[in-house]
């Protein structure tokens, strides 16, 4: 059904017997770190002035639990006023998650996607000649590719086949070579969270969604969290050259993160991110429905050796920071027209599912449609300091 969602699908399985954490934004105050409970969203700014300051304590988890906050509303009554184009200005709205961390992705850590990139880079960004060059690379490289570990010695052996016969491409390298992928997806404090349109800029005319599990990561490079996200693609874009990938990632809107940051406890830990099977679902206008399901399973690099890539004596991230783990789906069904794959359509409603982590849902709009992103970092100092909260 296409419609926004409500705190029944929003929420993981368990409800909020997780420690749930987000961020709200309450007219006449700012941006406000909140906590869902069972009885609604309490603001518990005053004991953590930003969610980076409460990913820096020891038991982010229990200390979001302990908090006292003032109830701000409903979960209901939030989700029905974040939408762009129908909130009101003078009631509370839910914001992305996270605030100060840096947002950053890792890329090409999935067989299937990373062989998409490849094919992007062959056709140079031109949907209808995919297909036929999907059957030439795999032909090429074979399905055992998904088997090979990142950096090894086999991995190595393949690498020096594929030079020989000149069939290697820049994202084989950070795909079963030692070095990860990783950039910035978007600035801080740019992210949008569920139930707000997400963008795709204009001018793209092949591009997808990009579900993914996300780790919230600590100024120390321990793993407080998880939360779920779309790294909106600009396929088209990227083909053109990979030195444009700052123009095929970030825009306005293009970042989606959520619907809430689950700390980890004693019963969610890193393991469940490992086993999580993500579902994504886009319903179109038009009646177009697409639905695939995949399991982080078949990620190449485990999770915490992209956290190790991410941050450590060679690059420090003062204020934490959010990763996106790369895509699990490439979608290839022809939507329009033969060969032409599948690309977002004005008003897609994407929805990124997984038991533990609830739903995140978008609605897809040109980037220049989307709510302009205008609250930066001197907004946010202000707005805190104006409420004693800093």
């Amino acid at each position: 059904m296409h419609q926004w969602p409500d705190a029944a699908t929003t929420l993981p399985d368990d409800g909020t017997e997780g420690a749930l954490v987000g961020r709200v934004h309450r007219p006449g105050l700012g941006p406000s770190v909140v906590a869902v409970r069972q009885d609604g969203v309490y603001d518990v700014t005053a004991a953590f002035a930003t969610v980076r300051d409460l990913c820096e304590l020891d038991d982010p988890a229990g200390r979001l639990r302990a908090a006292p906050g003032e109830r701000v509303a409903g979960l209901d009554e939030l989700l029905a006023n974040t939408p762009d184009d129908t909130r009101d200005p003078g009631r509370p709205r839910l914001l992305a998650p996270v605030d100060l961390q840096a947002v950053k992705a890792a890329g090409v850590t999935f067989v299937v996607s990373m062989l998409e990139r490849v094919i992007e880079e062959r056709v140079r960004g031109d949907a209808s000649e995919a297909a036929a060059a999907r059957e030439r690379i795999r032909a090429l490289i074979g399905d055992d590719i998904a088997s090979l570990r990142p950096g090894s010695k086999e991995a190595a052996a393949l690498k020096e086949i594929l030079v020989a016969q000149g069939a290697w491409s820049q994202y084989l390298e950070v795909g079963i070579g030692p070095d990860a992928e990783i950039f910035t997806k978007a600035p801080v404090l740019a992210a949008v969270g569920t139930a707000a349109d997400a963008g795709i800029h204009p001018a793209s005319r092949w591009n997808n969604p990009e579900p993914e599990m996300v780790l919230a990561v600590s100024s120390t490079g321990d793993v407080v969290g998880a939360t779920l996200g779309n790294d909106v693609n600009l396929r088209d874009v990227e083909g053109r050259s990979a030195l444009l990938l700052p123009q095929a990632k970030d825009n306005n809107a293009s970042a989606a993160l959520g619907p809430f940051l689950r700390l980890f406890d004693e019963g969610f830990g890193i393991d469940d991110v490992r086993r999580a099977t993500v579902t994504l679902t886009v319903e179109g206008t038009d009646g177009h429905r697409l639905e695939a399901e995949s399991s982080m399973a078949a990620i190449s690099r485990d999770p915490l050796d992209l956290v190790g890539q991410l941050i450590g004596p060679h690059h420090q991230y003062p204020d934490g920071a959010v990763l996106y783990l790369g895509t699990m789906f490439a979608p290839v069904a022809d939507r329009d027209a033969p060969g032409q794959g599948f690309t977002h359509h004005d008003g897609d409603l994407v929805s990124i599912a997984t038991p533990r982590l609830g739903t995140l849902v978008n609605r897809i709009r040109p980037g220049d449609a989307c709510t302009p992103w205008t609250f930066g970092l001197a907004d946010l100092m202000r707005s805190l300091a104006a409420r004693g909260a800093l």
